[in-house]
């Protein structure tokens, strides 16, 4: 069986040349992730333009995914070389975007000094260093290295989201935003989400006439709101640093795996981040630890799981797309369908409220019941929205999935879902016709083979959201 869970890797100094770019690609790179934060909006919008024609250039389809900034506190550079904060001594801490070295951190926000109060105990780099605050002195916070670490680049400090004065998104935020609209980006990310209506501020279609937003979900709010996030954004991310620093350390696993749960009972993609193989940011291979967290990653049912560090700076980004990829298609292989489908026929019943979202949840329960009986190997999901994709991904079939659709961007969307190979169907004609083309296309690029029985997912009106037919068809001769 082939890889099933999605990889997202984030593009950086040591990943932005051509030659890398290709290696990420070959060695199973999905999605790529441009991070705002390190990034300026040209920068960005040139590597965004650099992928997709080293992925047309491959033959393969690559999400890009750009991930804004929002109201992320981060102290500005150390510098080229890893620079260490001792335990038991002293820094200070002042408002500034030049260098930070360390004895003295200049922090790029300007709410630093109102927001931060003695007694605040402050994460630094998703908690490689803990700063306790000891007291004001003038223009600086004086702290103590609580427990001390190793820094490098831009690393974030986080501050509670409930003190912090600004609010996600951020005007830098939208005028991102409006830049990638214009460029068609295929996915857009909203940090340090408190509610729906962050999500509803930013200025965009709905996908895929627009981008497929996501929801970071990294404070405390935002679990507080959680089921009216995941309704009001098109995929969710399970961002650990900051979310490991706003809750108890030991409940993390929990929402991890009740965000995912919800997630996908919606028919949500999935993103596990943080620190998934963080020591291969230098060395060659991650601890057995990152390991077990990244198969338990893929057995909670994330859609895809994300590399930040370990691609972007790490000493060798291929290396590590590999590893995550030989890793992910070692715990698809063990995941067990037969009860992931039960569990989630009975988390998810019908929506009575929409008629569309109903229609398409007993359709595609249908489905994963009568593939799994017949042992189909191969689903066609024909979608113009990639709803019917995504709804029949969350049931996590055994078979083969191939995401067809007319609409170029949502094809680069489902880049993102599940177990989903996408696939391009300029054909946009009745039911029938559709059926028909896909039937062939699948054929001729010899992902089925001629006599084979297939299973075909669609909706009677191309643009609708419901999800109508389900139809066994035998691939025709060529």
């Amino acid at each position: 069986m082939a890889r099933r869970t999605k990889i997202i890797a984030t593009i950086g100094p040591a990943s932005e040349d051509e030659a890398t770019i290709r290696g990420l690609i070959r060695a199973g790179m999905d999605v790529a992730r441009l991070g705002l934060a390190h990034n300026t909006i040209d920068e960005a919008a040139a590597r965004m333009a650099d992928i997709r024609r080293i992925a047309a250039l491959e033959g393969r389809y690559v999400g890009i995914l750009v991930d804004l900034p929002g109201p992320k506190v981060r102290a500005a550079p150390f510098g080229a070389e890893p620079v260490a904060l001792v335990e038991d001594t002293q820094v200070k801490l002042r408002i500034g975007s030049t260098r930070s070295n360390a004895s003295d951190i200049e922090v790029d926000y300007e709410g630093l000094l109102s927001d931060v109060e003695p007694g605040d105990r402050l994460s630094m780099g998703d908690g490689r260093v803990i700063l306790e605050i000891l007291d004001a002195d003038g223009d600086r916070l004086k702290a103590r290295v609580a427990h001390g670490g190793v820094l490098n680049g831009s690393p974030g400090l986080h501050i509670p989201s409930d003190r912090l004065s600004m609010t996600a998104p951020t005007e830098e935020d939208l005028r991102a935003v409006e830049r990638f609209v214009e460029l068609d980006v295929d996915m857009i990310a909203l940090s340090f989400v408190r509610s729906a209506e962050d999500l509803a501020r930013l200025p965009v279609a709905p996908h895929p006439e627009g981008p497929l937003v996501v929801a970071k979900i990294e404070t405390r709010a935002a679990i507080d709101d959680l089921p009216a996030i995941i309704a009001a954004s098109g995929a969710v991310m399970v961002a650990r640093g900051d979310l490991g620093s706003e809750c108890n350390i030991e409940e993390l696993p929990v929402l991890q795996k009740e965000i995912i749960k919800r997630c996908i009972a919606l028919g949500r993609p999935a993103i596990t981040a943080t620190q998934m193989l963080e020591t291969m940011v230098t060395n060659p291979e991650p601890t057995r630890a990152e390991v077990s967290d990244v198969a338990n990653a893929v057995w909670d049912g994330s859609s895809a799981v994300m590399l930040s560090g370990e691609t972007a700076i790490g000493v060798d980004p291929v290396n590590v797309v590999a590893t995550m990829a030989r890793i992910a298609e070692r715990a698809d292989r063990a995941f067990d369908h037969r009860a992931w489908m039960s569990e989630l026929s009975d988390l998810r019943m019908t929506d009575t409220d929409d008629s569309d979202t109903s229609i398409t949840d007993a359709m595609t329960q249908a489905t994963a019941r009568a593939i799994d009986e017949l042992g189909i190997q191969t689903i066609l999901c024909i979608s113009g929205s990639g709803f019917t994709v995504r709804s029949m991904a969350r049931f996590r079939p055994s078979a083969r999935i191939l995401g067809l659709s007319a609409n170029e961007r949502t094809v680069r969307q489902l880049t993102l879902s599940w177990g989903t190979e996408p696939l391009h169907l300029p054909e946009q004609g009745d039911i029938a016709l559709r059926v028909a083309a896909a039937l062939v296309a699948a054929r001729d690029r010899g992902d089925v083979a001629p006599g084979q029985l297939v299973g075909v997912l669609a909706g009677t009106n191309i643009r609708s959201r419901s999800t109508n037919v389900l139809r066994i068809e035998r691939v025709p001769e060529a």
